[in-house]
């Protein structure tokens, strides 16, 4: 397999992958838009930093792609939509950097609170003004940490080492957590009422753009200080000058911008009382080797059957958690293909169900392994994998419901999937026995107990003496073995279902013999 790299790397990064057995790697830097798509048909998978835009143009040129690595935390240089629908895996590197973007924003804090920048400029100036830089001390004043993830929990750590209050807000940490860290959750409206400093750690999105707004700004105290080391876009820019020239806001700290590099008329770079430094958050010795040896490690696991780490556009699942539902995973795929293969129609609705001690886990990883056993059976032209088949699933308008219940009768543990199609619905349930072993217990209300695996004939037939002995009899005649037989009905002389495991190949014209028995009435090969 071979990995390109594309912009700079540690040359720790790099020993890695050099390091590692059957990966081929290039470095190739610099590279133009059209001569990045004119090579990448040839790697499997490319590593990044910030220079090199990884457009919808490249990620369709290559063919062998399975990873894209950013050796850092952001990834608005890669078409991440374009390759999750093609399957591959984008990751980041979001720990590598954490102590030198937090250290960074809190510098910047220091210089905003003593106006150390513009001391330093007037003094190289020859002037001696001390009382035109009066300070403030940190100590007793108010931090509102917007975004509590790995920069924002190291913020607030520093700044309670100088004594400050914290404040937080971030809607996806608990009270327990922010009770560990020392710090005080709070909705935005209080965090904008009470902060004498307001700081940024939260990825830019469609909740998050323009955050701080004339509006918001209205809200905050007067003499409040803004830092923003996260992403470009968190702030709007012409109203945050607005306020530094009206004092509402006495002072701003940037690191990163709207456009980066920023236009050169933009009037925040003319106001004494704003910060602006040219993107520097990552910019030590330390984090780049950091970024450059984790990226490399996860594209390395990546290509080689390891864990997936920190990619953003795949479920993922702690080791110790993935190692308990590993087993029910791989049921759920089975059970999607096998739905696909037996029903009828287009697809329109897919109802998950988890009960039983899995329950306490998240539903999504068992709906991903769903939709890709299904699509991957119908789409037998695309690659469907635990990327993109989510997304197939929504481009196709396929309605996903996900429940889970705690509680389950019969089964410790039990999955099931409900299919709807503009034809019919049906319904197919599995669970997992002694030794790991994957069994399918129920379709369509038949209670059975069938291993999904091989070729596998299901039958419905009419309840009669002989169709057993008369399947077995057809089946051996054409020299097909019989390796798993179990059978379901709900009453006497009623429906059946037979599901045959099958050694031998079952051709058409055995199914179509299959068929005209008088009391068969349907019959389909699955291939698990």
């Amino acid at each position: 397999m071979k990995v390109l790299i594309s912009d700079p790397l540690a040359k720790e990064g790099l020993g890695i992958l050099q390091k590692a057995e059957g990966i081929e790697v290039d470095v190739r830097t610099g590279l133009k838009l059209e001569e990045l798509v004119a090579c990448i048909g040839q790697y499997d998978g490319m590593i990044v930093r910030s220079e090199t835009k990884v457009t919808k143009e490249v990620i369709e040129a290559g063919k062998r792609l399975q990873v894209i690595g950013r050796a850092g935390v952001g990834v608005d240089n890669i078409d991440v939509p374009a390759a999750t629908k093609k399957g591959i895996v984008v990751m980041n590197a979001p720990g590598g950097n954490t102590v030198s973007t937090a250290e960074h924003t809190f510098a910047m804090i220091l210089a905003l609170t003593r106006n150390i920048p513009q001391a330093d400029k007037s003094l190289k100036n020859k002037e001696w003004e001390r009382k035109k830089f009066m300070g403030v001390e940190l100590s007793g004043k108010t931090l509102g940490v917007i975004g509590l993830g790995r920069i924002g929990s190291y913020v607030a750590g520093l700044g309670l080492a100088f004594n400050m209050k914290i404040l937080a807000y971030d809607p996806f940490i608990s009270q327990e957590k922010a009770k560990r860290l020392g710090v005080e959750l709070a909705e935005l409206e209080e965090l904008y009422r009470h902060s004498d400093y307001i700081t940024l750690h939260v990825p830019k999105s469609d909740e998050t753009k323009e955050m701080i707004s004339k509006e918001t700004i209205a809200r905050m105290k007067d003499g409040v200080r803004i830092i923003n080391c996260a992403r470009g876009g968190l702030v709007d820019e012409t109203a945050l000058s607005e306020a530094l020239k009206s004092g509402k806001v006495a002072g701003a700290a940037l690191d990163v911008y709207e456009k980066e590099p920023p236009s050169m008329d933009n009037p925040l770079l003319e106001l004494s009382n704003c910060i602006t430094v040219p993107h520097l958050g990552a910019s030590t010795v330390d984090a780049q080797v950091n970024v450059g040896v984790e990226v490399a490690g996860q594209v390395v696991d990546a290509l080689t059957g390891g864990p997936i780490r920190n990619a953003v556009n795949i479920q993922q699942v702690a080791p110790e958690v993935f190692q308990e539902i590993a087993p029910y995973l791989t049921l759920a795929e089975k059970i999607g293909a096998l739905h696909s293969q037996l029903t009828i129609g287009g697809m329109e609705e897919v109802e998950i169900k988890i009960s039983g001690e899995i329950a306490s886990y998240e539903v999504k990883p068992f709906t991903v392994a769903v939709l890709k056993g299904m699509l991957s059976t119908i789409l037998k032209e695309t690659v469907v994998n635990y990327v993109n088949a989510p997304f197939i699933a929504q481009e196709r308008g396929i309605k996903i419901i996900e429940n889970k219940e705690t509680k389950e009768e019969d089964f410790t543990n039990l999955i099931s999937i409900t299919l709807k199609t503009d034809k019919k619905t049906s319904q197919i349930a599995g669970s997992i026995f002694q030794k790991n072993e994957a069994r399918i217990v129920a379709i369509d209300g038949f209670r059975i107990d069938a291993i999904p695996q091989g070729d596998m004939l299901v039958i419905s037939n009419v309840d009669k003496p002989g169709v057993i002995g008369n399947l077995g009899t057809l089946l051996g005649k054409n020299n097909i073995n019989i390796a798993g037989l179990q059978m379901g009905r709900k009453a006497i002389g009623g429906k059946q279902l037979v599901v045959l495991n099958v050694d031998g190949n079952v051709s058409d014209a055995v199914l179509q013999e299959i068929r005209s028995q008088e009391e068969i009435l349907d019959v389909k090969l699955v291939k698990l």
